[in-house]
């Protein structure tokens, strides 16, 4: 059992607390069993895995499916000091950043794409929904907050597995190669005269989602084929860009079921 702090791999492990170290070594950081558990069942390939002795015996299971460079048993004391929440449940896991590798799908039938959007519980919970919904790809923006943050991965509560999310190098070029295929294109602005029910939302559907207090910038929301809004009561100005999501993709699956 590991229990210094001083201990090379211990040592090494604490590095991936900042993102600059994470992005350098091209590794992502992942806590918790939930997540541990939906990424073995993506049969994801683990770097390194702490975990303690009282986690190995309340899930023996799990315990015995654990692949990866390297399986450590940690003191509780030291898994405290390597994981990033506060009331770590017992396990920290690293493995290989995938971002790289992944490219935008060909042809999609329902999609977000996502400007400058820069809370990672925001982009969790969309996830989270995407993958509800049956969304084929989320599209960011280089500007927006990283996919693989740890609060992202948390957030999605284990569908950060289920939906492909891909950081598009010329996010405006991508959205406009879909809608050369047919897709229409659908923003959500303040001051659109249609709301967002009346939309057919049986036609392939790319919603265009912006930044969480500026939303969408002019060029971006200059693409969209359908201006929407989402009626709210007097005195309320916006919704939270995870809810305002959410309501457009449920709307999208109600129409085509």
């Amino acid at each position: 059992m590991l229990t210094s702090l001083q201990n090379p791999l211990i040592k090494d492990f604490r590095k991936l607390q900042k993102s600059r170290e994470r992005r350098l070594r091209g590794l992502c950081l992942l806590e918790g069993t939930n997540l541990v558990e939906a990424a073995i069942a993506n049969n994801l390939a683990f770097s390194t895995v702490l975990f303690t002795e009282a986690w190995a015996e309340r899930y023996p299971g799990l315990r015995q499916k654990l692949t990866g460079d390297r399986l450590e048993l940690v003191s509780p004391e030291l898994l405290q000091k390597v994981a990033t929440t506060v009331n770590p449940d017992g396990i920290v896991a690293s493995f290989q950043s995938a971002l790289v590798q992944r490219h935008p799908p060909a042809m999609l039938q329902l999609g977000v794409a996502i400007e400058r959007l820069q809370d990672p519980g925001n982009l969790g919970t969309i996830i989270r929904t995407a993958a509800a919904t049956s969304v084929d790809a989320l599209l960011l923006s280089p500007d927006s907050v990283n996919p693989e943050n740890p609060k992202v991965l948390r957030a999605s509560v284990g569908a950060w597995f289920q939906t492909p999310t891909i950081v598009c190098s010329d996010f405006a070029a991508q959205i406009q190669t879909y809608r050369q295929q047919g897709m229409q294109a659908i923003a959500t602005l303040p001051n659109a005269s249609k709301t967002f029910w009346d939309v057919d939302w049986r036609r392939p559907s790319l919603i265009l989602l912006g930044n969480e207090g500026a939303g969408l910038s002019d060029e971006i929301a200059s693409l969209a084929d359908e201006q929407v809004t989402i009626p709210m009561a007097q005195g309320v100005e916006s919704l939270n860009a995870a809810i305002a999501c959410s309501l457009l993709l449920y709307e999208a699956q109600r129409q085509n079921r």
